[in-house]
């Protein structure tokens, strides 16, 4: 019990510091400071043209080698940002290596995808714009296309003096992202009204807090401001078997042996609406995932009341898009 304890003091630390860090106006200065969670609310500094423009190229299927998927269609903002597939299907019906991790709330990760290859939802975008089990394309191919359609010519001539270029493109679709913050009922909660989520969520909260899940799901994004080793109390990969490029985490990208199995640790925000969950997709439900961080991560077995409680807390963490962000999956 006393490790914890200290793993809730030095995430509280943390958290406090994540306040200044991370981008600034998505980020509510907190009554309560103590708390290892700092509350969020939707930006006001964004670019509404640029916005909108990110949109629509975020459902374009064009932006895809044969035309057949966009964006939107492994990252559907009405399932929580994500396709809810274990791993998703790309160009030619292919399938992907790593579960895909949600849109949503992305602009307050400090580093994207699962192993941290990515500094910036500009360059992440490259990534599967290329990839041949993605979108199996590149920039030369997109802009031949997008350029026999005069109202994206027109668009990107009155925002950009260089019109329609590749930077542009991912400028768009990055400004479109950074609009896709999710303040919940548990943010009004921190933000003093306490009726905004039920006894059992709040209790459930506690528990969270007790147990030491705050040691890395902190923050303003209640996680994706570190990297961890999945199976600090225990080897996960050994006893999953079948351990394949994917898992080895930052590793891929270090090429040091200590970043061997760490991720960067996943934002708990609309946790509810992304199953299955972990890089794996091995955890089918919530309280699957629950079990396997307990076990893995803690070195615990919780009494079922107490997974339950978790897990109502949780589901508090579903938020609202707003209103410029929302569009249909194409």
């Amino acid at each position: 019990m006393k490790i914890h304890k200290v793993l809730v003091t030095i995430c509280s630390f943390i958290s406090l510091i994540a306040v200044f860090t991370l981008s600034g106006s998505a980020v509510v200065e907190s009554a309560e400071l103590n708390e290892p969670i700092q509350p969020l609310k939707p930006r006001q500094d964004l670019n509404l043209e640029k916005v909108n423009l990110g949109k629509l190229l975020f459902n374009d299927k064009r932006l895809s080698g044969d035309n057949s998927i966009s964006c939107a269609s492994c990252h559907d903002i009405n399932k929580g940002g994500v396709d809810q597939l274990p791993v998703s299907k790309g160009v030619g019906d292919a399938s992907g290596l790593i579960n895909t991790p949600t849109v949503l709330n992305s602009s307050l990760n400090f580093r994207q995808f699962w192993d941290g290859r990515a500094s910036s939802l500009e360059e992440q975008i490259d990534g599967p714009i290329h990839m041949k089990h993605e979108m199996n394309t590149d920039w030369p191919s997109i802009l031949n296309k997008l350029k026999q359609d005069q109202s994206y010519v027109d668009s990107f001539n009155k925002v950009y003096k260089n019109g329609l270029q590749a930077d542009n493109i991912k400028d768009v679709i990055s400004e479109y992202e950074r609009s896709l913050i999710t303040p919940s009922r548990f943010d009004r909660y921190l933000q003093g009204q306490k009726d905004a989520i039920t006894e059992n969520e709040i209790k459930g909260y506690e528990l969270f807090k007790r147990y030491g899940c705050v040691a890395c799901h902190q923050g303003v994004n209640i996680g994706g401001n570190m990297y961890q080793l999945f199976g600090v109390m225990g080897d996960y990969f050994k006893d999953r078997g079948n351990i394949n490029d994917s898992d080895l985490g930052h590793f891929n990208v270090s090429k040091n042996e200590q970043d061997r199995h760490k991720f960067k640790v996943p934002s708990l925000r609309n946790i509810a609406l992304t199953a299955p969950y972990f890089h794996d997709g091995s955890a089918k439900t919530l309280r699957d995932a629950v079990k396997i961080m307990a076990k893995y991560q803690l070195g615990r077995t919780m009494p079922e009341k107490d997974e339950e409680l978790i897990i109502q807390f949780l589901q508090s963490l579903s938020g609202e898009l707003p209103a410029q962000a929302k569009g249909e999956k194409q």
